[in-house]
């Protein structure tokens, strides 16, 4: 990281609450200059069960907002699938999206803000800075620690055909309003907590090696690593611990501001195949490729691990940068068979057969592959891969 002749760029939400119980105070926060008439709710059944929405639906009304809600955003959607919902909501007047979720959902609400204004298909805003026009002004609550979402520019997007998830980028994504509200994730089961949790430490890690590493994602990949170091067992173990699952959702809220400010790199590249292809969880696929994808990069990256082991809690001050790497490593490694995180691609249909295609998928990610500190080739990349068979 040579920071000699940079500059560096930080954007995020235009307003950003957190807080126990903020849902509830929504409408408080949406800026007094806006005209809002008509929301539109995107959520999880999940989250009509349990109250939730009919807290927000109350919160809007108060300052005048009618809202309707859907539940139809599938899980990891595909364009095809975005394409319809976009053509589904057109003309009916709302003024407001609002998403309540996990990251399925708040991207769902990015891409269709953006469709709705720009007459333009998903595959023609796929890149960085392709959509031209401001899209409908949208509200962002996440319900899952894990994507961070609620702050980037980022919206991911499942191509079938190609057996890809591809990124729309760009600051017209951003929302007007994110809200932190750890008590909408109370009720995470704890295959997601364990999943989502790992997605989030993965996003800081890699945003504090990238090749784009600078002092505003270094402030929050530090502090996210530490606050998902202290929680995410606890969290998993105890969901029902609030000031676990509040520093959970800190943690993967800065881990988002951190891969905003710098990006993400060779483990997600590599990821977005496995999920692609072979449908593994984001967070899954993240969590099993960090210690394969850290261990080929450390020739690179082993004079940064020191400040990653003091963030995540260990004691390495007498010891070598490389010693601090290999406790860094073997405290991921515990956290994967603590949360019971597979370690095994053959337990998804994954076979040698399939290393080649997962390779070529993954070099077409240049965008992250760019910026990983080290230069991997075909062969690393599929001999990466090969140690998960």
């Amino acid at each position: 990281m040579n920071q000699a002749n940079q500059t560096y760029l930080f954007r995020t939400a235009n307003r950003i609450v957190a807080g126990r119980h903020s849902l509830g105070r929504v409408g408080e926060h949406l800026p007094m200059s806006g005209t809002f008439r008509s929301a539109l709710i995107f959520t999880g059944s999940s989250m009509v069960r349990l109250g939730y929405i009919d807290e927000l639906k109350q919160a809007l009304d108060r300052r005048g907002i009618f809202a309707e809600v859907t539940t139809g955003i599938d899980n990891e959607p595909t364009v095809d699938h975005l394409e319809e919902w976009n053509r589904k909501i057109s003309g009916g007047g709302f003024d407001l999206f609002i998403g309540v979720g996990g990251g399925s959902i708040l991207d769902a609400v990015k891409i269709l803000s953006v469709l709705q204004t720009n007459g333009k298909s998903i595959r023609e805003m796929i890149g960085t800075n392709l959509v031209e026009k401001p899209g409908i002004p949208t509200v962002l609550v996440p319900t899952t620690s894990g994507t961070g979402s609620e702050v980037t520019p980022n919206a991911i997007v499942t191509f079938p055909e190609e057996e890809l998830k591809l990124a729309v980028v760009s600051d017209y994504l951003l929302p007007l309003l994110t809200v932190i509200d750890p008590v909408l994730t109370l009720s995470l089961p704890r295959q997601i907590t364990a999943a989502t949790g790992m997605d989030a430490f993965t996003h800081s890690f890699e945003s504090y090696i990238s090749n784009k590493a600078n002092p505003f994602s270094n402030l929050f990949a530090i502090e996210s690593m530490k606050l998902i170091a202290r929680s995410i067992v606890r969290s998993y173990e105890d969901g029902a611990s609030l000031d676990a699952r509040e520093d959970m959702l800190l943690g993967s809220m800065y881990g988002g501001l951190a891969l905003t400010a710098s990006g993400t790199a060779a483990v997600h590249a590599l990821a977005y195949p496995l999920g692609g292809k072979f449908h593994i969880a984001h967070g899954v696929a993240n969590a099993m490729l960090l210690p394969h994808v850290t261990r080929v990069n450390m020739d690179s990256i082993f004079h940064r691990m020191p400040e990653i082991a003091a963030a995540i809690g260990l004691n390495t001050s007498s010891l070598s940068a490389e010693r601090a790497a290999e406790l860094v490593m073997e405290q991921i490694f515990a956290w994967t068979q603590t949360l019971s995180i597979p370690q095994n691609l053959a337990e998804y249909g994954v076979g040698e057969k399939d290393l080649d295609g997962l390779t070529e998928a993954a070099l077409k990610v240049k965008r992250l592959l760019d910026n990983n500190p080290k230069v991997l080739g075909f062969e690393d990349i599929k001999g990466i891969y090969r140690k998960l068979l």
